[in-house]
């Protein structure tokens, strides 16, 4: 028998305002995120979306975790279009292999039940 556990998440941001000091540029938000320079460019790893109650909504892979993240805010075809007022929290777990990426993303949706994943659901 396999035994996966579910990564810790190496970077958290929330929704939040910017304060801006003096002589500070302003930071346009994407659905209250300011804080996307703190994602990595050029890393793969998982990322999950939670709401205010901490519910996991979505969760997903990618190679380039901040291009992909900032993606689900702004085109029309992503799961969560309908929902990005919910989100509220995104979890960052770096994890360069692809298989591993797979492996996770797969076990994340289906043991905690992400409420808008689609693909690879085994629990419906």
């Amino acid at each position: 028998m396999i035994n996966i556990s579910i990564p810790n998440s190496d970077i958290t941001i929330t929704q939040r305002k910017q304060v801006p000091k003096e002589n500070e540029a302003v930071i346009k938000d994407i659905y209250g995120f300011i804080d996307f320079h703190l994602i990595p460019r050029d890393k793969g790893g998982i990322f999950l979306f939670f709401n205010q109650n901490d519910e996991l909504l979505f969760v997903g892979k990618a190679r380039k975790l901040r291009q992909r993240i900032k993606k689900h805010f702004e085109d029309n075809v992503s799961p969560i279009k309908n929902h990005r007022d919910e989100v509220t929290k995104i979890d960052i777990c770096l994890v360069e292999d692809p298989m591993e990426r797979e492996i996770y993303e797969t076990y994340i949706v289906n043991q905690l039940q992400s409420k808008y994943n689609v693909d690879k659901v085994f629990y419906r």
